[in-house]
């Protein structure tokens, strides 16, 4: 076992960082706390006394990974609008698809992730899905009403939280056809266009008239994610 004494954030962020790569070759259900332990070259009771469950654990992996992401940052900061609802949209595929912002190697993990995790119980999904909703929602759905007053949104019977799930849901799944590191889905176009038209995708889905849609993608230049997002 390793000898060097570490503060009590720091040998949790060691634990996170051993235990990751494990979950996302094995799964979660697949990987003991003896296999995490050594991992993290700690005894199982050391592990325990840091992380009780693998849902505290979860909780923590979520939690490092998302600790000071600027692109977060600069959303909170952005105002319920057509032009918010756009970028959100835009910014979240290129997340998906390109890695934007992210280490490339790094999002693949935490695809894998959430992957074994249906396959598994479904807790760390939950769990990241509960955060990312927390987080973002409630700027989608302010944004949904903003351009629905503007004109710029058509009204449906589809309820906000819907809206916001199913076009993630679209962007997710095109990165999942893409982690054998060629997609197993034999799409039309070059990473950069399946981004345009994967975005155009949602927002016409969400109820965005065209004309809006292409009036904020116009002046690109001022979107508060154009360094990572384009």
């Amino acid at each position: 076992m390793a000898n060097t004494r570490l503060d009590s954030d720091e040998r949790r962020k060691a634990i996170v960082t051993a235990a990751v790569p494990l979950f996302a070759r094995t799964g979660f259900a697949g990987t003991t706390t003896k296999e995490l332990a050594e991992a993290a070259g700690i005894s199982e009771a050391l592990l325990f006394r840091h992380f009780p469950s693998k849902k505290h654990l979860y909780g923590e992996i979520l939690r490092l990974g998302c600790e000071g992401d600027p692109a977060l940052e600069r959303l909170a900061a952005l105002q319920p609008s057509t032009a918010t609802l756009v970028y959100m949209t835009r910014f979240m595929v290129r997340y998906f698809l390109l890695g934007a912002g992210v280490d490339r190697a790094e999002l693949d993990t935490r695809l894998r992730l959430v992957l074994h995790s249906f396959l598994d119980d479904g807790e760390y999904a939950r769990e990241l899905f509960d955060h990312v909703f927390e987080r973002v929602h409630p700027l989608f759905a302010a944004s949904i009403e903003a351009a629905t007053i503007a004109g710029d949104l058509k009204p449906g019977p589809i309820a906000s939280a819907n809206r916001f799930w199913f076009g993630q849901h679209i962007a997710a799944m095109v990165a999942f056809t893409g982690l054998t590191g060629r997609s197993v889905v034999p799409y039309d176009g070059k990473a950069a266009e399946l981004v345009d038209e994967a975005s155009w995708f949602i927002l016409r889905g969400i109820g965005m008239r065209d004309a809006a849609i292409a009036a904020v993608l116009a002046e690109g230049a001022q979107c508060p994610f154009q360094s990572a997002a384009g």
